[in-house]
């Protein structure tokens, strides 16, 4: 992935941004792993999370192997080109992250657990780059639905950030805003490292623990 990224550390302007398109991307009916349906609707009691974290072929191998998961897909979210390409994300020019979008049953998991897994997997204090995966597409976001999921977020950094700290970390630069429009990656990118095993994979985390459940009053 970082091949073919960008060293893109600044946000485009909107006024530069690519145009995009009005078509939406193909993507196949079924999660490639589980059989599920990749795109809504989804059963009504499912609840669904969008983060960023990095290259999203890792990130989204993460949310597909969690329990209470029923279906992920990847994407392009949080910019300003409609319906990009992946080619386009990666100039620099759209504005977009790398996202992952999970959606889970919350009497299986909770948004809680979500968190957690989003926390635990990646470095969220690096600004706009995971590793050698460095642009403005690889930084590191999570994306409301709702104010309850809008608490939650801001609880959990509020709790994660001094164990960074603890482990010689710098401050959290994790963007968290509402969930913005979520544009499919082309088939290729769903559920690639379950087509290529042996795919490049450039998630890591910091080692440190997120506590969950712990009251944020």
């Amino acid at each position: 992935m970082a091949l073919f990224g960008t060293k893109k550390t600044m946000m485009v302007d909107p006024a530069d941004a690519l145009p995009g398109r009005d078509e939406e991307m193909p993507v196949p009916e079924l999660h490639f792993v589980n059989g599920n349906p990749l795109k809504p609707p989804f059963p009504d009691q499912m609840q669904q999370i969008v983060v960023g974290m990095g290259c999203f072929w890792g990130a989204e191998r993460v949310f597909w192997q969690a329990p209470g998961v029923f279906t992920t897909a990847v994407g392009y979210a949080a910019g300003f080109t409609p319906n990009p390409s992946y080619q386009e994300v990666c100039s620099g020019l759209t504005g977009h992250n790398e996202v992952v979008l999970a959606v889970f049953d919350p009497e299986s998991t909770s948004y809680e657990q979500m968190l957690a897994l989003f926390w635990e997997n990646h470095d969220p204090t690096q600004g706009m780059r995971q590793g050698n995966d460095v642009g403005t597409q690889y930084r590191s976001g999570i994306y409301y639905f709702d104010d309850d999921q809008k608490v939650a977020a801001e609880a959990s950094r509020e709790r994660f950030g001094p164990r960074l700290a603890d482990a010689g970390y710098g401050e959290i630069t994790t963007e968290i805003i509402a969930a913005p429009p979520f544009y499919y990656a082309e088939d290729y990118h769903q559920q690639y490292l379950a087509k290529i095993p042996n795919g490049y994979c450039g998630l890591g985390g910091t080692g440190v623990t997120c506590p969950v459940g712990v009251a944020t009053d």
